[in-house]
């Protein structure tokens, strides 16, 4: 199974997205978008920009945890990853990022 990006709207009339490696478990989490047309073009700068090493900051939690952000070429984060216990997991967390982003379908769970 591919990995697939599953985009659906948040309780307050928001949208964003989460991108799902093939096991199911979410490895990137968007921002929120206020119109479905953003959200979509989110996924797209997240399909363009996952290749790109430079795309990603290594960051901590405040308890020490480990997890990344990747960013659009002007800087803004487009997506934060889980948190991992250790730099590892961080790393093999991007690597399904950079895998499964370009080619991942779109589970569009907006439309009822």
């Amino acid at each position: 199974m591919a990995g697939k990006f599953v985009l659906k709207p948040t309780v307050n009339g928001e949208y964003m997205f989460n991108l799902k490696a093939a096991n199911g478990e979410t490895v990137l989490t968007s921002e929120r978008y206020t119109s479905k047309a953003g959200a979509n073009t989110g996924i797209q700068s997240v399909r363009v920009n996952a290749v790109i090493d430079s795309r990603y900051e290594d960051r901590d939690s405040v308890r020490s945890e480990k997890y990344f952000v990747l960013k659009a070429a002007n800087g803004e984060i487009i997506g934060t990853s889980e948190m991992y216990s250790s730099a590892a997991a961080r790393d093999n967390g991007k690597a399904a990022v950079k895998k499964y982003a370009p080619e991942a379908v779109i589970d569009d769970q907006t439309i009822f």
